[in-house]
Parts: C-alpha cells; sequence; structure tokens
C-alpha cells in the first residue's frame, strides 16, 4: 500500500452529498480525482514542450491523434477503438 497523509479539505455541502451517494470511500474517490487532474496537467506541459520544440501540431496529427483516442467511423458507421 502506498504511503498515505491525513489532511483536511472543506468542500461545499452539496458536493460531499452527492459524493457519499457515488461512493463509500471518499478518500479514494478522491485521490483518484486528483491523480486524474495530474495526469492531465503534466500531459498538458508536455505537450507544450513539445510544441516548443518542434512547433504547432498539424491538422493532420490532431486528427490522428484523435482518432487513436476516440476511435475512428468506418464507412457502415461501426466505431473502431485505438
Amino acid at each position: 500500500m502506498a504511503d498515505t497523509t491525513r489532511i483536511t479539505v472543506t468542500l461545499p455541502t452539496d458536493q460531499v452529498a452527492e459524493l457519499r451517494k457515488l461512493t463509500d470511500n471518499v478518500s479514494g474517490y478522491v485521490a483518484e480525482a486528483v491523480a486524474r487532474q495530474l495526469r492531465h496537467q503534466l500531459l498538458g506541459a508536455d505537450l507544450r514542450r513539445h510544441q516548443e520544440e518542434h512547433g504547432e501540431f498539424t491538422d493532420e496529427e490532431l486528427a490522428e491523434a484523435r482518432s487513436r483516442i476516440f476511435g475512428t467511423a468506418d464507412a457502415g458507421g461501426s466505431v473502431d477503438a485505438a
């Protein structure tokens, strides 16, 4: 098990009520949300750094990335997952 540190977090009452409807493990839920946000910010920083070094992404590069992330629709309308 990873090391943990106990902290106090203040949230709006309505958010806590909704959160408790979703899970009995509020700490785990919040930890996953924080991890997801950290990954998002780190990826954004990496993408900005790449563009600073290599130039802006082309429309073709962005389309390929979207295709890999979200899948592509073929002529029959089905989606191929990446």
